[in-house]
């Protein structure tokens, strides 16, 4: 039997008796950068890689070891069973997805394949992942996963080639599909497009989300990212990529964010110990920003990679409306 887990927290403690078999964590951050609906190829895996290393310090080698997981989705038909341990939020959705597309077109004879996937935790009462859990609690949801169907598999595959397009309108399709099969499919998939800027003030949800919090009070950015992460952890957003928002966001020209006694950003290869220490506050043209009255986008442009969605420039006409959940063209 083989476990896939979305991460090694979870991983670890699996593999201290929770469950029979081999454990395998999944190492990828599909929520972020570039993906393509092939991430085996060489090509896309390089420029996911150049992506990684320039946002979040990620060493292009150290990304690149990855291809390893990769040869074990090809030679999965020797286990009698894979369970896939997953969660809600876009990290986990969109990693599960993945993994789907990738079983659905693989002939694996007898293998059965099997799903954990989970909202909530009973006796937890702000459940935001496996990896609350204790070892005990894991053992407990052993065996209760179900087996996957062809639905399930259908419909991974869907989500995946939706959410690695490069064209909006496959995005938008998307959502008028049906996602019963995958019960947090729809709301992740929701969560990945209200990050593209609004029509209301040209802001994504993290950025918006950021200004908010930060219009009341000083804060500093681990008390930060705890308030912003905890608002949308349907996102399941990690420090790394927190920091990406707010490096973007305190950047000249046109911060939105002033940030005291910042040296530098952390990142994957290197720790800031005075980061923790700096304090955050609003700039002028944030809160200008933030009332609507300044189009961030006409100031600054935008070059990023929501999925699939490359948004460059100042000029890109899609924009996510809040108020029905839909992206929109100017």
């Amino acid at each position: 039997m083989l476990h896939i887990t979305n991460g090694d927290s979870v991983a670890d403690k699996l593999r201290q008796g929770a469950v029979q078999g081999e454990v395998v964590a999944w190492r990828e951050i599909y929520s972020v950068g570039p993906v393509f609906r092939d991430m085996a190829e060489r090509q896309n895996r390089e420029m996911r890689a150049g992506y990684l290393e320039r946002n979040l310090g990620i060493p292009r080698e150290e990304y690149l070891k990855n291809e390893e997981q990769e040869r074990i989705l090809r030679d999965l038909q020797k286990y009698n069973e894979i369970v896939l341990w997953f969660e809600y939020d876009l990290f986990d959705q969109t990693m599960l997805c993945y993994l789907l597309h990738s079983l659905a077109v693989q002939a694996l004879g007898d293998t059965k394949l099997s799903l954990l996937c989970i909202g909530d935790y009973p006796g937890v009462e702000r459940f935001r992942g496996l990896g609350q859990l204790t070892v005990k609690q894991l053992q407990a949801l052993s065996g209760t996963w179900r087996s996957i169907s062809e639905r399930e598999l259908a419909l991974g595959s869907k989500m995946w080639e939706a959410y690695t397009s490069p064209l909006p309108d496959q995005h938008i399709r998307f959502l008028e599909e049906d996602t019963s099969a995958l019960p947090f499919v729809k709301k992740a998939f929701e969560a990945h497009l209200s990050r593209i800027p609004s029509v209301h003030n040209r802001l994504g949800v993290v950025e918006q989300a950021t200004l908010e919090t930060v219009s009341g009070s000083e804060y500093t950015p681990h008390a930060l990212f705890g308030q912003v992460g905890e608002q949308l952890h349907i996102l399941g957003m990690g420090d790394l990529e927190y920091w990406h928002y707010l490096r973007n966001m305190s950047e000249e020209p046109y911060p939105l964010l002033h940030i005291q006694g910042l040296e530098a950003f952390p990142d994957f290869s290197h720790a800031v110990p005075s980061f923790a220490d700096c304090r955050i506050t609003l700039t002028a043209l944030g809160r200008k920003v933030l009332a609507g009255e300044e189009d961030y986008l006409s100031l600054k442009g935008k070059d990023e990679w929501y999925g699939g969605l490359h948004l460059e420039g100042q000029s890109d006409p899609w924009r996510w409306d809040t108020s029905c959940n839909r992206l929109i063209k100017r």
